[in-house]
């Protein structure tokens, strides 16, 4: 990845700042739980949803294990239907294709249907920095986009934003980057729809130049999908004379068939439709009809490292649906800003740090981002294990070792700040290695128990400032169950067989 947010502090911090939002935490409180509500009728109205959810894991599970084979033959579909296909190992190749290819075409302006890849990359910058004007056309993203703002949400970017807000953002910006705002416009939902739509008219009408992602590659035509609900993606790829798609390499999927699971599964999740208001399809070009000129741009950027790594590469899975931030209780009160990535919420929180590395202090604290309460787990369309991979991730913060950066094996070192958390597993691990030591801790904390102060001291302060200890037992359980069974197991027996049951 490029890098984080500009500025951005570790998300222990940043999240402390954004919770006390309290405009920001009402906005997200409401647009969270609006969402995952419908959300839960649409599936709720599936039958196989169980059985769809496997099949996308299934599927997406057999792509990666032979990704190598599947990216040859879209790249060999692709060139086959009048395409061409680009290979950027990061974000630094990427950007250069791309600022290369408009450069060629002579254009100064491009419109972009709303893309994560070429957010993460930083393309508009890159773009900008050349001298190109990249406009965003989905509505969320013009928002971000004009209020000079990043965005917060997977599906809806500007969802830290009221409607009083978007209204003077539009008042206020929108002249400055094209056609302004009606005079006198008010926040009602229906005349912010219509300032955007006169405002992007003019730019789809005279662009040359689109700029696109894809929700999926299929394999075996070289067909690229795009879903979206407002009608400016399909703008956007058919009008321009030239269309430029940046995609990362685990969006394929090997036939058309595997594409009906995700046509199912990822409208309901995202937006909880049945189905997509718009799905674009684009195979290659064709004469008289749409863009011209097509360029694929595969997008590698540390996905080739986070597919060596045996648990956390089920991050690839994700069709980017944003089921799991409506319903994570730490997004919803932290927003998506807290994250310092273009991906917030628990799959940020996974695919963040391998993308990157945990080499950031943000990078390092994303892992810990997180209740493990495992409710992300539970909506996730392709059941990545959301969880588990964050608690991977923290061994890999806390304790180091082998890793895949750049293609190349590495061992890792700890990340600074966690030699306590060290000590303290060490120590654990020294007592429940030896059940005398533990014994004895045992009894003594039940004896003193009366002395135990309620906060924790030092470091541990944090911790306990918002949560109560837990009270320790006037007896351990060893004793409990010698005094009540007549053994404490040390023989191997659960203290019952060949003896009488003194409690019932």
């Amino acid at each position: 990845m490029s890098g984080t947010f500009v500025g951005m502090p570790a998300f222990p911090k940043a999240a402390h700042e954004a919770v006390g939002n309290a405009t920001l935490r009402g906005n997200l409180r409401h647009a969270t739980h609006t969402i995952r509500a419908k959300r839960a009728n649409a599936v709720a109205e599936v039958s196989d949803w169980a059985q769809l959810r496997e099949a996308g894991k299934r599927i997406k599970d057999h792509t990666l294990r032979h990704l190598d084979r599947y990216l040859v033959q879209l790249e060999e579909s692709v060139t086959a239907a009048g395409g061409v296909v680009h290979w950027a190992a990061d974000a630094d190749e990427a950007n250069r294709i791309v600022t290369r290819l408009v450069e060629e075409t002579g254009e100064s302006e491009v419109v972009k249907v709303k893309s994560m890849a070429t957010q993460e990359i930083g393309l508009n910058e890159a773009l900008l920095a050349a001298g190109i004007h990249a406009y965003e056309t989905d509505l969320a993203e013009l928002i971000v986009q004009l209020g000079k703002d990043r965005p917060s949400h997977i599906l809806v970017p500007a969802i830290h934003r009221n409607r009083g807000e978007i209204r003077d953002i539009f008042r206020t910006e929108m002249g400055e980057w094209g056609r302004p705002a009606p005079d006198g416009l008010t926040d009602s939902p229906a005349e912010l729809a219509e300032a955007a739509r006169l405002h992007l008219r003019e730019k789809f009408l005279r662009a040359e130049v689109g700029i696109s992602g894809a929700n999926f590659m299929v394999a075996e035509t070289g067909t690229l999908v795009v879903v979206e609900s407002e009608g400016n993606g399909r703008m956007c790829l058919t009008l321009p004379r030239t269309l430029i798609s940046v995609v990362g390499i685990e969006k394929i999927v090997p036939t058309w068939r595997d594409l009906e699971v995700f046509l199912q599964t990822l409208p309901r999740s995202s937006t909880a439709e049945r189905m997509n208001p718009y799905t674009s399809t684009w195979t290659g070009t064709t004469d008289e009809d749409g863009p011209r000129a097509f360029h694929l741009v595969l997008l590698d950027n540390g996905r080739t490292d986070t597919l060596a790594d045996e648990v956390g590469r089920q991050a690839l899975r994700c069709i980017r649906c944003s089921a799991c931030l409506n319903v994570c209780p730490v997004y919803e009160r932290a927003g998506g800003h807290a994250y310092g990535s273009v991906y917030p919420g628990p799959i940020g929180a996974i695919l963040s740090p391998q993308l990157r590395g945990t080499a950031s202090e943000i990078d390092a604290s994303l892992p810990y981002a997180s209740s493990l309460c495992g409710a992300c787990y539970e909506v996730c369309p392709v059941a990545i294990d959301i969880p588990e991979v964050l608690v991977h991730l923290r061994e890999r913060v806390a304790q180091g070792g082998p890793a895949t950066r750049a293609g190349n094996k590495v061992v890792l070192r700890p990340a600074k700040g966690h030699a306590a958390e060290r000590a303290a597993m060490r120590a654990a691990r020294w007592a429940f290695s030896h059940p005398g030591a533990l014994r004895t801790g045992q009894r003594l904390a039940s004896r003193t128990r009366r002395l135990h102060p309620r906060t924790l001291p030092g470091p541990g302060r944090a911790w306990s400032a918002t949560r109560d200890l837990p009270a320790v037992p006037a007896e351990p359980f060893r004793d409990w169950w010698q005094r009540t069974h007549g053994t404490d197991g040390t023989d191997g027996t659960d203290g019952t067989d060949g003896k009488k049951e003194t409690a019932r």
